[in-house]
């Protein structure tokens, strides 16, 4: 086991926002995790892990010992008569394992091409796009417990799923009745999805009706609908790779029927959906819009031109020419009180901050 010392963390963090973790380990396997926890200094040692770096804004060094998942490991388990039962280790890239699926015959993953991360953190966001869900297609994981070195597995019951939510995302809390928080208390070593046997296109969104009609297609493959989400999400978002951002800031808040009722009357063009159980799901990116702050900009910190939902680092970061955490929260901040002002919602960040 190797503890590498004062580690930059720019390229760990597809904000790129320049930090250094006093202490990093990479952890390749289970085995990895109990040598940290056999060791008497680390063991007792606050912890942070860190997956793709890609859901995250860092206001500062890391002072916890980070754990780097580098887990890696793509299989077949096992078919079921409904089922292809796929595993991965943590540490994959999610979009190389949606790739991998297609390639290997098991579509049913397709809808969520090109989410940027890790497949350990997939379930801890609950991570979704264009109508799918990690749940929708989930089966199980196996996380190790980070006090007592326990491996153990959870079903989907078990994560408490909900919107870009989980039971990973909770801390533990007897007195409020929330006892089976897990954050900071587990790393999630495997990751297992049931994908049906019976494949059938999710559609529905405007974004793939409109590439239905260009294409003159009614009936896409898996593969036309992968390609189709790529090319949807890369003219939308920014590559991480070329402008910093951890994808989509705000989660897209939910209303009753009145309250949607109530921001229409005043503003008839608002995008919302309405969802099954009968609340609304509003736009946060056309909130954000509404209220002035596309291409807008705080610091090296700014709103994208093309997407007012991604905040974006303007800075090349070289000498210390790049966004701040400071700056990237102070922008965040602001455009939630512009929305709450204007339309009474109260936005709320996807990234962790740190």
């Amino acid at each position: 086991m190797l503890v590498e010392k004062n580690v930059p963390l720019q390229a760990f963090n597809t904000f790129h926002i320049v930090a250094k973790a006093h202490s990093l380990i990479r952890i390749r396997s289970e085995e990895d995790v109990r040598a940290v926890l056999a060791d008497p200094d680390l063991a007792v040692s606050p912890k942070f892990v860190l997956g793709g770096g890609s859901n995250i804004v860092l206001t500062g060094d890391v002072k916890p010992v980070v754990l780097k998942v580098e887990i890696a490991g793509k299989r077949l388990l096992q078919g079921t008569p409904r089922h292809y039962i796929v595993e991965a280790g943590a540490g994959e890239g999610w979009h190389d394992l949606v790739a991998w699926t297609l390639e290997q015959g098991y579509p049913g993953l397709e809808n969520m091409a090109l989410i940027p991360g890790t497949v350990g953190a997939a379930p801890v966001q609950n991570i979704g796009a264009y109508g799918l869900e990690l749940q929708d297609r989930f089966d199980s994981l196996d996380a190790i417990d980070l006090q007592t070195g326990q491996v153990f597995t959870l079903n989907a019951a078990q994560c408490a799923f909900g919107y870009r939510d989980s039971i990973f995302k909770h801390s533990s809390n007897a007195e409020l009745l929330q006892a089976l928080g897990l954050k900071d208390r587990v790393l999630i070593l495997r990751v297992r999805f049931a994908i049906p046997k019976a494949w059938k296109p999710v559609l529905g969104y405007a974004d793939l009706e409109k590439k239905m009609a260009e294409q003159h297609c009614d009936q896409p493959t898996a593969r036309q609908i992968f390609d189709w989400i790529c090319d949807i999400r890369r003219a939308k978002l920014p590559d991480p790779a070329v402008i910093g951002n951890a994808g989509s800031f705000f989660k897209n808040p939910t209303v009753t029927p009145e309250q949607c009722a109530d921001i229409i009357a005043r503003d008839p063009k608002v995008v919302h959906y309405l969802l099954a159980d009968g609340s609304v799901k509003l736009a946060a990116g056309w909130l954000i819009d509404s209220c002035g702050w596309r291409g807008k900009t705080v610091g090296h910190a700014g709103v994208y031109e093309k997407q007012a939902l991604v905040l974006v680092n303007r800075g090349t970061g070289n000498d210390g020419d790049g966004a701040t955490g400071g700056e990237v929260m102070t922008l965040a901040k602001a455009i939630q009180t512009s929305v709450y002002e204007r339309f009474g919602i109260q936005l709320e960040p996807e990234p962790v901050v740190i």
